[in-house]
């Protein structure tokens, strides 16, 4: 609307700013999450991404630091992103940070030009799931182990269990089937720009100056100096937030969760804490 009534004032009275909602995505791409354990889902992003595609603006920024996690979360918000993009009739430019991998290229690939410093690390497009054997411990320790199921497959891969071949294959079969749709989405949203390089999609990851040459990035660059020279001088970011209590976060008078809330986050966030430290160690961050 501001831009309609811009184009009806006098040329030299009408106002050359652009204003460009930024989006930040940073983090690991769980489910769940919370104020102890903020992570990347749909339903973290979903408002903050509704709110920058209802700006009076071009094109919608989108900065991305994410090593990956779960490809259910990264697919929807993916496709949020691409269905907005699409009802708005809006551009979407996409900045890597530190990575883009895995998960967090998936989300990439939503923008219709993807840029990244030389130094981001881009790809990662595979399938993984990581867990650990325990087969001896409770014997060592002396404790008996009782697992009772309706179906004789409900207890597969049983970190107390040895594993067995059988579950090992159904497991990869589903990995397989992840992994040629996250395929198909990159080839989808890249098209020819894609080299043909056999390692492309193995779950290789490399430099965005790499990643330029295999067309897995459109540009070398930083996100104020793109856009400065894409809309103007004057372009100015809008970094879109999630709205914030008036006495902020945690209330007026203290915290908003009992002590019993805040000792369950703490212990649960032990494990899922370890979880995402090894998706970002995985490249070196």
């Amino acid at each position: 609307m501001k831009r309609f009534f811009n184009r009806l004032l006098p040329k030299s009275w009408r106002s050359t700013v652009v204003t460009i909602p930024v989006i930040r995505l940073h983090g690991t791409i769980l489910p769940g999450g919370g104020q102890f354990r903020p992570t990347l889902s749909l339903a973290s992003t979903a408002g903050l991404i509704d709110k920058a595609f209802g700006f009076d603006a071009p094109a919608v920024a989108i900065s991305i630091n994410s090593p990956g996690g779960s490809p259910v979360q990264s697919r929807l918000i993916f496709k949020r992103i691409r269905d907005l993009a699409t009802e708005k009739n809006k551009k979407v430019l996409v900045f890597v940070e530190d990575v883009a991998a895995s998960g967090g290229y998936m989300i990439a690939v939503a923008g219709d030009e993807i840029f990244a410093d030389p130094s981001s690390i881009v790809g990662s497009i595979g399938v993984v799931s990581a867990s650990f054997g325990f087969p001896d411990l409770l014997k060592k320790i002396g404790v008996e182990r009782r697992v009772h199921t309706a179906g004789q497959n409900k207890a597969v891969l049983d970190p107390f269990k040895p594993e067995k071949k059988e579950d090992v294959e159904r497991l990869k079969a589903l990995q397989l089937e992840v992994h040629e749709t996250f395929i198909d989405l990159v080839k989808e949203r890249r098209g020819t720009k894609l080299k043909d390089d056999p390692d492309l999609f193995t779950g290789l990851f490399w430099t965005a100056k790499k990643g330029l040459e295999l067309g897995l990035v459109d540009a070398l660059g930083d996100m104020r100096s793109v856009l400065k020279t894409r809309f103007g001088d004057k372009t100015q970011l809008k970094l879109i937030t999630a709205p914030r209590g008036l006495f902020g976060r945690f209330g007026l008078f203290g915290s908003r969760f009992s002590a019993p809330d805040i000792a369950a986050a703490a212990a649960s966030g032990v494990i899922d804490a370890a979880e995402e430290r090894a998706l970002w160690a995985r490249f070196g961050l």
